[in-house]
């Protein structure tokens, strides 16, 4: 399975749960025949209970809805919940799920972190954002900022082909129905998708990110939620100031995971003495993925720039060729610079800098090194399991009861027209 650059393509950047949610269910709502969804986490509080009706109705039309959570993230998914999806028809099937041990969950690794969805092999919707009330900017301090892209147009059969590769390769292949001829949507954007697997795709994010700035000429800004890249990463980030390239890294300043920032700022010094700027994210906890370069190159999808996401994990990003989203998303992460990050100095980057340089050597060569160590554990499949192998028989039939009481219930529902005529009758 290999991608290419697809041109004629209709983009729109997505800002935060406030923007994405409400499309996300627009579309949902707009189904006739196939959804396919991917994420990382799904919860069953106020977001995944409206995601969820919507597949619901969606399911009652007919709609074929495929569900794929990860068996880390969502390891806590409300079995009412899931059991409500699948009386309904819906198939939700977690990945590489792994009973806990003591209390901890032991699948740590290559964990599915893709954030897709794909309705009707017109629409589909690529970031970073999970299906959760912590993307919602009520939510406080504790809310994250985050980014999507909305995407119609000829590569979103590259985004369902790359969905139902995963659910052929580790589910079940004959569920699926037959693809029909899509609507293509004459856009001007150039659109690439960019995913990364253990097998056939493992660096192709990285390679795209790197191919971007080896030819950077004017501007580099990336925003990423944990930030301990490659030594190539790292070394083109340094050329191409070199090359007088204006280069800004906004990273997290209050972190979700501190251990995750405390190893970040172990490159700072580095980083600033090549003349990089670092802005730290203080308003909320950053959980983009995003990346703009010059004027017209930008990147928005699930990969964070670190061992997990880069090595280990499978993600999914878009490549964007497309001057009005470059613009739109560069002056969003400009203007969250200048009114709520703090610009880090070589004065505190250096603080202590003479007692951690050990220790940031050996960190950071022992995380970069750290995917090919877990090839040492032992080796297993990953796979996909339906969810509804693992909910509770009785469970399932006082849903199946409740559903035909209401069925009951509504056929005894007052009759109008015609029929409320005949009965008075």
């Amino acid at each position: 399975m290999t991608f290419s650059w697809q041109l004629g393509n209709r983009v729109q950047l997505l800002i935060n749960g406030e923007e994405f949610f409400p499309a996300v269910i627009d579309k949902v709502n707009a189904a006739h025949t196939e959804i396919l969804l991917e994420s990382f986490i799904l919860e069953a509080d106020q977001v995944g209970r409206q995601l969820q009706q919507a597949l619901l109705d969606a399911a009652s039309r007919n709609v074929h809805v495929e569900i794929i959570v990860d068996g880390y993230g969502s390891d806590n998914l409300d079995t009412t919940y899931v059991a409500e999806l699948v009386q309904a028809g819906i198939n939700i099937q977690a990945f590489d799920p792994t009973p806990r041990i003591m209390g901890m969950r032991t699948n740590l690794f290559r964990r599915l972190h893709r954030k897709i969805v794909v309705v009707d092999m017109k629409v589909a919707f690529i970031g970073g954002l999970n299906f959760c009330e912590a993307q919602l900017a009520e939510q406080g301090p504790t809310a994250k900022q985050d980014y999507a892209v909305e995407v119609e147009g000829p590569v979103v059969q590259d985004i369902r082909q790359a969905s139902l590769a995963l659910l052929t390769e580790f589910g079940d292949a004959g569920r699926f129905p037959p693809p029909s001829s899509p609507t293509l949507v004459q856009g001007d954007a150039r659109v690439l998708l960019a995913i990364r697997d253990n097998y056939r795709h493992r660096t192709d994010i990285e390679d795209q990110y790197l191919l971007a700035l080896r030819n950077a000429r004017d501007r580099i800004v990336i925003a990423n939620a944990y930030f301990l890249p490659s030594y190539r990463l790292l070394r083109e980030l340094k050329r191409a100031c070199r090359r007088g390239v204006k280069v800004t890294l906004i990273l997290q300043g209050q972190p979700d995971m501190p251990w995750v920032r405390a190893l970040s700022t172990l490159l700072y010094n580095d980083l600033l003495r090549h003349g990089i700027v670092i802005q730290e994210y203080c308003q909320r906890s950053l959980h983009g993925k995003v990346a703009v370069v010059d004027h017209d190159w930008s990147t928005v999808g699930s990969s964070n720039l670190d061992p997990l996401s880069l090595s280990l994990n499978l993600e999914a990003n878009l490549v964007i060729r497309h001057r009005g989203l470059n613009r739109q998303l560069h002056d969003n992460l400009t203007a969250l610079a200048a009114a709520e990050c703090r610009r880090v100095s070589r004065r505190v980057a250096v603080k202590g800098y003479w007692w951690r340089t050990p220790l940031i050597g050996l960190c950071f060569h022992f995380l970069r090194h750290f995917p090919a160590m877990t090839g040492l554990l032992p080796a297993h499949t990953p796979k996909l399991e339906p969810l509804a192998a693992t909910l509770d028989e009785e469970l399932v039939e006082e849903l199946h009861e409740a559903v035909q009481e209401q069925q009951e219930v509504d056929s005894f529902a007052l009759p109008t027209g015609r029929e409320s005529h005949e009965r008075e009758q």
